[in-house]
C-alpha cells in the first residue's frame, strides 16, 4: 500500500476490515481497522508509546486527535475521560467512518469525527494528542502544526509522539523557534520514540 493511499481523502482500494485489540489504562478495546488507513492491521508502536501515558489525559474540555486514523487515541481519551469532548480529525474519509463506527461500538457519545472545516473556528482545545503524519513531508507537517497548535487554550498542551529517526529533535527545534509563546520540551523517550510536550503560555 502506498503512503499516498492513507493520506487520500477517498482511498481508492477496497476496504478490508479487521479487528484490532489494545489495552490502555487496564481497559481493553476491540475495534475495527481497515486497509487504506494508517496502521491498518495493528496499533502503531508510536501510538502505543503515547497511550502508555494515559495518566496525562486531560480530565475535561475539548481535545483534538490530529490525524486520528481509525481512532485509537480519540477513542481511548473519550472512554477513559468521559467529561472530555474529543474531536477526531483526519483527511481520510474511511478513517473517519471507522472512528464513527468504533465509537458507536464502544458506546461513546463524546467523539466527533471531523475534517478541518467541521470544527468551529471558535473552538479552543485543552489538549492535543497526536501521532502526527510525519511522512506527509516537512512543509505539510509544519503547515498542519501552524494551523492547530495556536488553537490550544492558554495553559493547554499538545502531546506529540515522533520517531527519533524521523526527525523528532529537528521538529522540536522548529516548534521552539516558530512558537515563541509556547514552551516545547521532550516529555519522554521510549522505544525509539520521543514524546514532545508543547504548552501554550
Amino acid at each position: 500500500m502506498s503512503q499516498e493511499h492513507y493520506f487520500s481523502a477517498e482511498p481508492k482500494g477496497p476496504s478490508q476490515t479487521r479487528e484490532v485489540s489494545f489495552t490502555v489504562a487496564e481497559r481493553q478495546f476491540t475495534v475495527q481497522a481497515s486497509s487504506g488507513t494508517f496502521s491498518a492491521t495493528r496499533l502503531d508502536p508510536g501510538t502505543s508509546v503515547l497511550l502508555s501515558y494515559s495518566e496525562e489525559f486531560p480530565d475535561e474540555g475539548n481535545v483534538l486527535d490530529l490525524g486520528c486514523g481509525w481512532g485509537p487515541i480519540a477513542l481511548s481519551i473519550a472512554a477513559i475521560k468521559p467529561q472530555t469532548k474529543v474531536w477526531a480529525l483526519d483527511i481520510n474519509q474511511r478513517s473517519l467512518d471507522l472512528v464513527r463506527s468504533n465509537a458507536k461500538r464502544l458506546g461513546l457519545e463524546n467523539v466527533t469525527p471531523s475534517i478541518a472545516v467541521d470544527i468551529p473556528e471558535d473552538v479552543e482545545f485543552s489538549a492535543i494528542w497526536s501521532n502526527p503524519p510525519i511522512r506527509i513531508g516537512k512543509a505539510a507537517l509544519h503547515e498542519l502544526l501552524t494551523t492547530w497548535l495556536p488553537r490550544l487554550e492558554i495553559g493547554g498542551r499538545a502531546m506529540l509522539v515522533v520517531q527519533k529517526q524521523l526527525g523528532s529533535d529537528s521538529l522540536l527545534k522548529w516548534i521552539q523557534e516558530e512558537f515563541p509563546n509556547f514552551t516545547a520540551t521532550r516529555f519522554s523517550t521510549d522505544k525509539g520514540y520521543r514524546i514532545l510536550e508543547v504548552t501554550k503560555d
